[in-house]
């Protein structure tokens, strides 16, 4: 097998070690631009799970590696960060447990070089990336030469490269100044904030990557020093001296060094396929030419040198020929898109929470401490409890002092999720909400004994707040012909019953979420056929524009102002009624594709009146109805809205949209924002992943200064705790989970071990029972 691999990185020259050392007859050679005693970068960071990967793909060049480590436990923030109303915070603070080791980049390529060499792989230095015609006598050309891969590009067709340029800018330097951990630096300036990631590579020597927003950057003028013309390898000098200043305090004295040091915009890289043929080859890409993941979560060398290893056992697990040679290439893939997936998902937030830093800003310094460390989602509260056990009970001891000075009665040792919740004069034992969910079981509307026993349980599994399914406001608002309505009497005194049993027998409060279908209504019960339209009966449906949801769909007629009057007095007379029904808290439903949701989106408004157009516009009927509503609810009870704080969907609603709409909401008096996304096109394609939607409420929580709640892939008892201690929202919905476990709840408190949360009197014999069983 003759393999040509074009990037003389690590990547590439471990890809070779390892096919050489385990079978001899593969032909190896590595074509590499730069010279061999060339080098940019400073330091790679590796993690413990790469350094046993490496070892058991190859001892030998793992023991070569640890002779040049340099390896520490601890993370550092130094911040000196706030804002006009908190003023200059000056903190720096300790977490423990974070094993992490680091060594030159000259020296990894040094190691890696020469262990190739022994192997018998043919290194060609100072070669161009070379054209696939002239690699035409390889069977395998790797594609292993970087983010703006070569290889990649002649064969964009084939690969499907998606390249996006992320919007902050960041410049790599090194520095001899003293630094014996990883270390995050935080500094307000009078352009904005600036952020350092620095870490230690060996004894004297240390990595500073500077970031900043291209905002900040223009403010400070570094804008000025972006000189196109500079030649490659040549410093951006200017800037180097702008940051030395900057750091001043952190650098003591010692210099930063440059090494073809220049702004630059992060790519974000995604490709269809990793693997294709040209001619008689086979082209497989490797790390960045393949897929890129942020500096802040770990080093791409990383990824790189895993997808090395993966690559080489897909090829080495049996013996390949060139007829099966695109079976073990997608293997080879098979085996990394998911895990590469993962960690793009992780890097996208972690890098995304540095775009957005400046919003953190006024928090207290653990917060902002514990925000940067859970940033990615990957470490969490329970995983820093592990980690840094007095860490973790510093933060507790923090969060308690600062809700009993908000009047919060907090026991000691109390975990964040059990924290109580205040909203005008509605409070809540815990974060825990059982999120709305659709049901699809009543008859004309009304609310039956299923309901009674679904929200009931719920309500005794100890949640601090139960949701109803939306309610629509009238007959022809429903969803599906089994949907709860309250537009008559019979309605409300079913909902009535429900209510009374929850204020009897639990503390749970009760929540009534009012909406109109819109032109996803008179459709199917969902194991009929999720939205698709009736068979028969179907009822006329009516929406901003007459456009249909799916392509069968009916096509939904078009308001007129009668229509808007209509269904605006049909949303008071409901809340009215909800009131009569003893509900706790009111909330909106202006998500999902629905009535409103279909006003706010640009995807499903296309009025050209003055309910249209503008954000603004096709805000306007929304906050009409928002306004009503909130007048014929009690003043001292609270409301939230639910939003789709993404559409998912190119020209759709942003986060941008999301923070604007929230704001308009929050000026005409919403108490919360229920954050949710997506379900407003057949068109969406979500970036699903573990916690997706909560970046989308912590950001309207910390830009508009308004409580939210997150829903969306919230599963665990964890992730709840690390939510709230995190300040990315105030309440957790969880959905899923509950229909599975209606006492999900207080099983938590269980697995808390924590003693303070209400039980059902007449379940403590279970609560007992349970202890006995976790008894080691």
């Amino acid at each position: 097998m003759k393999v040509g691999v074009v990037g003389g990185g690590p990547a590439g020259l471990f890809l070779g070690i390892l096919l050489r050392s385990r079978d001899p007859s593969y032909d190896v050679t590595v074509y590499e631009r730069n010279a061999a005693d060339d080098t940019f970068g400073f330091g790679v960071v590796f993690s413990e799970e790469t350094l046993e990967n490496i070892e058991a793909a190859d001892a030998e060049t793992l023991r070569r590696i640890e002779q040049r480590f340099r390896s520490w436990s601890v993370i550092e923030c130094r911040l000196r960060i706030g804002n006009e109303h908190t003023g200059l915070q000056d903190r720096t603070m300790r977490s423990g447990g974070h094993a992490f080791a680091a060594l030159a980049r000259v020296d990894l390529l040094r190691i890696l070089t020469e262990r190739a060499l022994e192997l018998g792989v043919r290194l060609q230095h100072r070669r161009d990336v070379p054209s696939l015609a002239e690699l035409s006598g390889c069977d395998l050309v790797v594609a292993a030469d970087g983010a703006n891969s070569g290889i990649r590009r002649q064969l964009a067709d084939a690969f499907g490269p998606q390249v996006e340029p992320r919007r902050n800018k960041y410049v790599w330097f090194g520095t001899t100044a003293p630094f014996d951990v990883f270390t995050f630096l935080f500094r307000q300036t009078p352009y904005g904030l600036f952020q350092a990631h620095v870490y230690p590579y060996d004894a004297t020597s240390s990595t500073f990557i500077v970031e900043t927003s291209p905002e900040t950057w223009a403010r400070a003028g570094l804008d000025a020093y972006a000189d196109s013309a500079r030649r490659p390898g040549e410093n951006d000098e200017a800037s180097l001296r702008f940051c030395e200043e900057i750091f001043a305090d952190d650098l003591r004295g010692e210099p930063l060094v440059g090494n073809n040091s220049k702004w630059l915009e992060f790519p974000m890289v995604r490709c269809e396929t990793w693997h294709a043929t040209h001619g008689d080859a086979a082209v497989v890409l490797l790390g960045d030419a393949a897929h890129t993941a942020h500096f802040s979560i770990g080093s791409g060398t990383k990824l790189a040198m895993e997808d090395s290893i993966a690559l080489a056992d897909a090829l080495l697990t049996q013996p390949v020929t060139n007829d099966d040679l695109q079976t073990a290439l997608k293997s080879y893939e098979e085996e990394r898109r998911p895990l590469i997936a993962s960690m793009q998902r992780a890097a996208q937030t972690s890098l995304e929470w540095f775009e957005g830093v400046q919003r953190y800003a006024a928090l207290e310094p653990e917060q902002f401490f514990f925000q940067l460390l859970t940033r990615s989602q990957r470490v969490t509260y329970d995983n820093l409890k592990l980690r840094d056990p007095g860490f973790v009970r510093g933060l507790d001891d923090w969060f308690a002092t600062r809700a009993r000075a908000e009047g919060l009665t907090v026991r000691d040792g109390t975990p964040p999720m059990f924290f109580p919740f205040q909203a005008r004069s509605v409070g809540l034992a815990n974060r825990i909400v059982v999120s709305p969910m659709a049901m699809y079981s009543a008859a004309d509307g009304v609310p039956n004994d299923f309901h009674l026993v679904h929200l009931g349980s719920r309500a005794v599994g100890g949640a601090g707040m139960i949701f109803t399914e939306m309610t629509c406001v009238s007959a022809e608002g429903r969803i599906t012909p089994g949907c709860c309505g309250l537009w008559n009497d019979e309605q409300a005194a079913a909902y009535r019953r429900i209510v009374d049993f929850v204020h009897e027998w639990t503390p749970a409060k009760v929540a009534l979420q009012l909406g109109h279908s819109g032109r996803k209504g008179s459709t199917r019960l969902m194991w009929e056929g999720n939205d698709e339209p009736l068979s028969g009966d179907n009822w006329p449906i009516l929406a901003p524009s007459p456009i249909r949801y799916r392509p069968d769909s009916q096509v939904p007629r078009e308001m007129t102002r009668e229509d808007m009057d209509r269904v605006r007095e049909e949303f008071v007379a409901a809340a009215r009624r909800g009131v009569t029904c003893g509900f706790d808290w009111l909330e909106l439903h202006y998500a999902h594709g629905y009535l409103m949701s279909g006003f706010v989106s640009p995807l499903s408004n296309r009025r050209t009146d003055s309910y249209g157009g503008s954000l603004a516009n096709r805000m306007r009927y929304p906050l009409e109805v928002f306004d009503a509503v909130r007048a014929a609810w009690p003043a001292e009870l609270p409301m939230s809205v639910r939003i789709s704080a993404h559409d998912w969907v190119p020209d759709g609603i942003t986060g941008d949209d999301a923070v604007d709409i929230a704001a308009m909401l929050k000026g005409h008096g919403c108490d919360l924002v229920d954050v949710s996304t997506g379900q407003t096109s057949t068109e969406a394609r979500p970036a699903y992943g573990r916690l997706y939607q909560t970046p989308f409420a912590d950001r309207i929580r910390w830009e508009v200064g308004i409580p939210t709640m997150t829903v969306g892939a919230v599963g665990s008892v964890d992730d709840a705790n690390t939510i709230v201690m995190a300040g990315r929202a105030d309440l957790c919905l969880l959905a899923r989970p509950h229909l599975v476990d209606p006492y999900w709840t207080l099983n938590a408190s269980l697995d808390s071990g924590y003693d303070g949360h209400w039980w059902p009197p007449q379940y403590l014999s279970g609560k007992t029972a349970r202890r006995r069983e976790q008894r080691p």
